[in-house]
């Protein structure tokens, strides 16, 4: 019963012991993190963005993002191991060694005749048949009696002094430090016990592995359902404009399951209004048009009015009802975006190649929703390839403001964006009217907008030309700069009411086939994957390549330090096509900017495939040789492209101009900053 009731007592030290395994060392972890967290601001600050309220970092909003559920958790794990602590501390009973002059209350090496002195005054006060307590009559047996006799009988003495007890040598116990009802198997304890071992070691590991299974088979690591993969990859096609990309995107089984109330028809039907003329109606049926957008699917009509309203900017016509739909719309919506992106450039025919066309599209939708410009937006006017749409991401611009801009011969945003930061204050108030705080809010804007460059070669390892059937590397360093010096920043998009990272997609692609080579998606936020990614790249390319130890190191501190300046890497393998010469461009597309996409054209030469030996004679005498089957394109020198890049909301209005320069190849400057897309869309089919 003893060993038992001990076994009990050291329950709490194992539940502490297992407890401050795990807890203690991701304890320490997570204050490291938080201690060394950059307390950098890389979101901007201009008064639109104050005003939405995203950053602001208010008594509430610091709770909020201490008091999560990780942050709970780990708070309630500790207060329950200090209790625990307390409890063993206070509650549990000590050993104590066996000590029978501490017992009787006499100094070490007392004479016997004060050992009986003291025990007649102790048998007095604990003897059973002077105090008829029963704790008094324990008391008295285990200790008194045993402590007066380990003094006075010779054996019981021997023994105390050789093994420190009166009854001599003590034997090893073990036990199992678990409460003793559950050691008791006898009558309900056994159940109990039996209950205990089937729910933790067999029904909770079960319902663990049934949640997690139920849920991994609905959606995908990017928490996606699986069902909008599946419409996604069957109403994808090569010739989708970007104007149908909505159609497309509409249709993902999360926006299918929106709740649609009737106490919502009214609000809708105000809002169709207001957004009618950004939904590609055909005007002259404009009655049967409106007629057939209605009996489609309930859910289809209220996702696509709402993300017009996003694009807009209709969020007063919104119902408090519909305002919750609205956000979880518009939270969901860069997910299913790079999911889309990625359904429109995976490998779609027997060359591995994907579609460029629609994937153009995905990211132009993509601005469009986080900056919350219209889609017509984008049509050409004014002399602008890429119309207006860039300008209405700054704040405080209007038509109004374009149109006056306009008159002093600033058409494009490329020019607004170029001009000294004097010159362009003394246009924006003098001409636009706006004042010199709303001036500063455009600046702040222009200085978060990244620039960037790309360096882009092609090569297969260890060869000298580039032959049909090979695997050619591509190697791409993409630099951003920004004025205010950030290199990861967060957009400026006041009308967007969630934190949005800036993603860049790369493109290896051919225009005028509409097929898409490689991809890979860029970030520049976190630094520290980006030194790992670049590193080991580095290493295993020097590795390949039979290079020393040495000169493998070297490389892998330069690419760190690329990366620390601002670069990211993009390395992949594509299979070379068929002997010939093809025109290839590169682009670098920014889902959350309007106007900073790059791109630079460079021209791949394919030989056909010779013994082995014999690869030698590779170029022909067409231009300057920058990469093993690389040559550089030189033909402009200002590095404009011609009108194949032109944005595709504008088909219907420039359709005759377009198919004239139908064929014509885009010129750039490879190895050299890249220069201002004249717009995002892509070749005209």
């Amino acid at each position: 019963m003893a060993a038992s009731e001990e076994n009990s007592a050291l329950f709490p030290i194992f539940i502490l012991t297992i407890m401050a395994i795990p807890i203690v060392p991701y304890t320490i972890t997570k204050l490291c993190r938080a201690a060394t967290k950059k307390s950098k601001s890389i979101h901007c600050h201009c008064s639109e963005c104050s005003r939405s309220g995203k950053y602001r970092k208010s008594i509430f909003k610091r709770i909020s993002n201490v008091s999560t559920c990780s942050n709970l958790t780990l708070l309630l794990l500790w207060a329950v191991m200090i209790f625990l602590v307390y409890y063993i501390k206070t509650m549990s009973r000590e050993i104590e060694v066996f000590d029978p002059f501490s017992i009787l209350g006499l100094e070490p090496g007392a004479p016997e005749s004060d050992i009986k002195k003291r025990y007649r005054r102790l048998s007095i006060q604990f003897h059973p048949d002077k105090n008829p307590d029963p704790e008094a009559h324990k008391y008295f047996v285990e200790y008194i009696a045993k402590a007066y006799q380990a003094l006075t009988d010779p054996i019981a003495r021997e023994n105390y002094e050789k093994y420190g007890h009166p009854d001599g040598r003590q034997g090893f116990q073990m036990g199992i430090a678990l409460p003793q009802f559950l050691l008791n198997i006898d009558g309900a304890s056994g159940g109990i016990l039996l209950l205990w071992i089937v729910g933790v070691c067999i029904l909770l590991p079960l319902v663990v592995a049934v949640v997690y299974l139920s849920r991994s088979s609905k959606y995908t690591g990017n928490y996606v359902m699986h069902q909008t993969l599946s419409t996604y990859y069957y109403l994808m096609k090569p010739s989708l404009a970007p104007s149908k990309v909505m159609d497309v995107f509409i249709k993902a089984a999360e926006y299918m399951e929106i709740p649609v109330r009737r106490t919502d028809d009214e609000p809708l039907q105000k809002l169709f209004m207001l957004v009618r003329s950004e939904l590609n109606l055909d005007l002259k049926n404009i009655k049967q048009e409106q007629a057939k957008f209605w009996k489609q699917h309930p859910a289809l009509v209220k996702t696509e009015l709402l993300v017009q309203a996003q694009l807009t900017r209709e969020f007063a016509a919104l119902s408090p009802s519909l305002q919750s739909d609205f956000k979880r719309i518009l939270e969901t919506a860069p997910r299913l975006l790079e999911e889309l992106m990625k359904m429109a450039v995976i490998p779609r025919n027997a060359q591995g190649h994907g579609w460029l066309r629609p994937a153009i599209g995905v990211v132009e939708l993509s601005q469009c929703i986080i900056q919350a410009v219209p889609l017509s937006a984008r049509k050409t006017t004014g002399g602008s390839p890429e119309g207006i749409a860039p300008f209405l991401q700054l704040p405080h611009v209007n038509e109004t403001v374009i149109k006056k801009v306009a008159r002093k011969k600033v058409r494009t945003f490329q020019e607004l964006h170029d001009m000294d930061s004097q010159e362009r204050a003394e246009l924006l108030t003098q001409t636009a009217g706006l004042s010199s705080a709303e001036v500063q809010d455009i600046e702040m804007v222009l200085d978060m907008m990244p620039s960037l460059t790309l360096e882009v070669t092609c090569e297969t390892e260890g060869e000298e030309g580039i032959q049909e059937g090979d695997i050619v590397t591509i190697h791409a360093w993409i630099n951003v700069k920004r004025g205010n010096g950030l290199i990861g920043a967060l957009p400026h998009a006041p009308h967007y009411p969630f934190h949005k990272e800036e993603n860049f997609w790369f493109l290896l692609a051919d225009s005028v086939s509409n097929n898409v080579w490689f991809f890979q998606k860029v970030n520049f936020l976190d630094e520290a994957a980006a030194v790992t990614a670049a590193s080991k790249a580095i290493e295993e390319s020097k590795e390949g390549s039979g290079a020393t130890v040495k000169e493998t190191s070297k490389a892998v501190a330069e690419a760190v330090e690329k990366v620390k300046g601002g670069s990211r890497l993009v390395m992949g393998k594509f299979q070379a096509p068929s002997e010939g010469n093809y025109s290839l461009t590169c682009y670098c597309l920014c889902d959350s900017w309007l106007g900073c996409d790059r791109r630079t054209n460079l021209k791949l030469k394919i030989l056909k495939r010779t013994r082995a030996g014999t690869r030698g004679a590779a170029f022909a005498d067409e231009g300057p040789v920058m990469e093993d089957g690389v040559e550089e394109d030189e033909n402009n020198e200002d590095g404009e492209y011609d009108d194949d890049y032109e944005s595709e909301y504008s088909e219907d209005e420039e359709d005759d101009q377009n198919s004239k320069n139908k064929h014509q190849a885009a010129n750039g400057t490879l190895n050299k900053n890249g220069q201002a897309a004249e717009s995002s869309g892509s070749d005209e089919d």
